[in-house]
């Protein structure tokens, strides 16, 4: 069976209250945590286990099954392999049968990604471990109070002050993914156990909330960084397979032209179309989904030869229908938009992007912000950035 992954959510926090349900680039902890999950392809099933009413509502809003936990397994002093044994325990009476790896996510690391979950079960996988946790390389001298005699290095001695490069190589645990065997966690009844690796991520993502001054940090970073460069690196990251987008405010500056007869014409960018000529020539199919229905969607779109659907009020009904069609996932997609009616396909694509000029919500649900307004040469920018990231070759993980 494909992995699951359990996430622990309990509605009690001391130093930040209602935590899991806290905002962070427009998304709750909990939803962020929930939609990394369910939209790694390693893992099947996601269940969120907590006590709270409102939290086990969001959980199921974002996607996920909840298991209702008890009080015992949910006050300050409770254990998070406490909350997952009992998580287990439920899956397994409910069936089918139990999957072999068990995913445990945190709701405190809002920047874990689907390709780290992704990746750190892969890691298991291929050097037959049986855990593997996320950590940053850490370089940092740590000390520790001596009891007679002021403090000592605990990672060094400090007589010697070796360079960084020469130090060998230590891991900070974030706290964000463990993969573990579901059989072994069960007997050990301990995260850590036999075998374990680190799955290395980046510093920056090594940021746990625990404090109100960290959720203020990671409401800083996680603001939306626009550039080309970024933009590359994501699409390096995964082979995306499709380009879905709205139109207006998209393909257009959002803005409308009307004559004296009612009839309307818009402003396009020539250079989105030779963007969109070279992402086919890659192999990547092309969409539109539009709210409105106006001959000038359709005359537009058999210009660029890009398929088009017009009038569509539920996006995401038809962004599942439209990947089903031609056999692709929707992690297989860039989908682009630039207003409220985006958002869920923005936050359930593989990659999910807006224009620079994008509505805010928008903005706080996406994985990057073209460098560009609709209209203006967005669609050629993020077909350019396409093309630099085939020219470069996958991504190292």
């Amino acid at each position: 069976m494909e992995p699951i992954a359990i996430i622990p959510a309990r509605g009690g926090s001391t130093g930040i209250p209602r935590k899991n349900l806290q905002q962070i680039g427009g998304e709750s902890l909990l939803g962020h945590t929930v939609r990394a999950a369910r939209r790694a392809s390693s893992v099947g099933r996601v269940f969120v286990t907590t006590d709270d009413a409102e939290i086990a509502d969001a959980a199921a809003d974002a996607g996920a099954e909840v298991i209702q936990r008890p009080a015992a397994f949910a006050s300050d002093t409770a254990s998070s392999e406490g909350a997952l044994l009992h998580a287990l325990d439920c899956i397994e009476r409910n069936g089918p049968a139990m999957a072999d790896t068990t995913v445990f996510l945190q709701c405190t690391s809002p920047f874990t990604t689907p390709l780290q979950i992704d990746g750190a079960v892969d890691l298991m996988r291929r050097e037959s471990a049986d855990c593997v946790f996320s950590a940053a390389p850490f370089h940092g001298f740590v000390w520790r109070n001596g009891e007679t005699d002021g403090v000592h290095g605990i990672n060094h001695d400090f007589h010697v002050r070796q360079r960084r490069q020469d130090r060998p190589m230590e891991y900070l645990e974030t706290g964000a993914i463990y993969a573990f065997s579901t059989k072994g966690f069960r007997q050990w009844k301990h995260r850590f156990f036999g075998k374990v690796l680190p799955y290395v991520v980046p510093p920056s993502h090594a940021l746990e909330i625990d404090t109100p001054m960290d959720l203020e940090l990671a409401r800083r970073l996680a603001e939306p960084v626009i550039g080309y460069e970024r933009l590359v690196a994501l699409l390096q990251a995964r082979q995306y397979r499709a380009l879905v987008m709205d139109f207006d405010g998209v393909l257009t500056n959002n803005k409308v032209m009307v004559d004296e007869s009612g009839r309307e014409s818009v402003i396009c960018d020539r250079g989105d179309g030779m963007g969109l000529a070279h992402a086919r020539a890659l192999g990547i199919r092309l969409c539109v989904l539009s709210k409105e229905k106006n001959p000038v969607v359709e005359a537009r779109c058999r210009k660029l030869g890009v398929e088009c659907f017009q009038g569509i009020d539920d996006k995401y009904a038809a962004l599942q229908y439209w990947a089903g069609s031609y056999d692709l996932s929707v992690n297989d997609i860039i989908f682009v938009g630039n207003d409220v009616n985006d958002i869920d396909c923005v936050k359930a694509a593989g990659l999910g992007v807006v224009v620079a000029d994008a509505h805010a919500a928008a903005k706080g649900v996406c994985d990057a912000v073209l460098p560009a307004q609709g209209g203006a040469g967005a669609i050629r920018i993020l077909c350019d950035a396409l093309e630099s990231a085939r020219d470069a070759g996958p991504a190292a993980r």
